[in-house]
């Protein structure tokens, strides 16, 4: 049977193009010069998308965006800016037309300290980036893909966005919004066409880890039943199915790649 879609130039089945096929679609992705939004871009692009690498970080952006296929290309964006993101949307609608799939992935971990040492500037600059950051890329994408009835949003959260990381107050409370964010988009979007998911990752090696102390990461990875951080092809993999075309009767849900650590 057809994959049907609301959108007539995503109508694909199977057989066509393979199962979690991106093929012919554009996707954006947000601090993609390393880590997690690197794996993601890597990932999407092996599927076929033209990923549209957006980053602070111009120069490493363009380093992953030439390692891609499918005229992937790389674009300033800074998420906390609400007009640098609507900036680096015209200018990925100017070059493919199309944002089939955003992943909001540019995050930062901020200082671990307790909630009394924490500093306005540090509280201030969570939630710039972290939650407003994917608030922003949401309300500058969406109109896009409504004109279209289609897309696929996912948010990358945090598992302590779920139970709470001590000495990490502004982190987790921006991770929470960013749960609740996509439950509520993905309900006003339900009959859309558009699919808006979560995924929530355990501790994963990155150069994230590096604003946080060893203290911090064995309190994290304690608690992960595997027994070991995460690899953020790991978390790819989960994005890459959310993205898709088959992900068609999953919306405003939040997926743990935790290792078990997740309770509910």
């Amino acid at each position: 049977m057809p994959d049907v879609q609301n959108s007539n130039d995503v109508t694909t089945t199977a057989s066509d193009s393979g199962m979690f096929s991106l093929a012919g679609q554009t996707a954006m992705v947000t601090g993609a010069a390393t880590g997690i939004g690197e794996a993601i871009a890597v990932r999407l692009a092996q599927a076929g998308a033209t990923v549209a690498v957006i980053d602070v970080d111009l120069q490493g952006g363009q380093r992953v965006a030439a390692s891609l296929p499918n005229g992937s290309f790389a674009t300033h964006g800074d998420v906390a800016d609400a007009a640098s993101v609507r900036r680096a949307v015209d200018e990925v609608l100017q070059r493919t037309s199309r944002i089939d799939i955003l992943v909001n992935n540019a995050g930062i971990a901020g200082p671990a300290a307790f909630l009394w040492e924490q500093t306005d500037e540090d509280w201030q600059r969570n939630i710039a980036i972290n939650l407003t950051g994917v608030f922003n890329c949401c309300r500058a994408v969406v109109p896009s893909m409504r004109s279209r009835g289609y897309g696929r949003i996912v948010n990358i959260a945090s598992i302590a966005g779920k139970e709470g990381n001590p000495r990490m107050v502004p982190y987790s409370c921006t991770k929470a919004g960013v749960i609740a964010l996509t439950k509520s988009l993905g309900k006003e979007l339900a009959t859309e066409g558009i699919c808006v998911n979560a995924v929530s990752p355990a501790v994963v090696q990155t150069r994230i880890l590096e604003q946080v102390t060893p203290d911090q990461i064995a309190y994290m990875t304690q608690r992960i039943p595997m027994g070991r951080v995460g690899r953020a092809e790991e978390i790819a993999y989960v994005v890459h199915f959310l993205a898709s075309r088959e992900c068609s009767f999953v919306t405003a849900q939040c997926y743990d790649v935790s290792g078990g650590r997740a309770t509910y």
